[in-house]
């Protein structure tokens, strides 16, 4: 079955970085496209950033934008997101997703908090 596991999440300080990585298993990751979304307190969850099955194409929400950077390794069926100049805004549960077969599969979320 399809598994995604999101690791790497926790307390920073605004400014700071985070590495978000996502664990892939139960179907044949390199073959498909991988989204990261979050989900604030009290708001709906959101797209953050896509990456396609080869990388060549990658795309960003605008508040993410040159800030955030989605990254994979086939060889790895990981998935990352590399998180620079973290803003208080940024805080949220961060999700791994993507669409197998028409279905959408999502990990468990991993939170980052940023806060002085």
């Amino acid at each position: 079955q399809v598994q995604l596991v999101e690791s790497g999440g926790g307390l920073v300080q605004p400014g700071g970085s985070l590495r978000l990585s996502c664990a892939a298993s139960g179907f044949t990751f390199s073959i498909y496209a991988m989204r990261w979304f979050r989900q604030a307190p009290g708001k709906e969850r959101e797209f953050v950033a896509h990456i396609s099955w080869s990388s060549e194409n990658t795309n960003y929400a605008d508040s993410v934008k040159g800030r955030f950077t989605i990254s994979r390794d086939n060889a790895k069926n990981t998935v990352w997101l590399q998180m620079n100049s973290l803003k208080p805004e940024d805080t949220a549960v961060y999700y791994c997703n993507s669409r197998v077969g028409g279905a959408d599969y999502w990990g468990q979320g991993t939170q980052v908090t940023v806060s002085s």
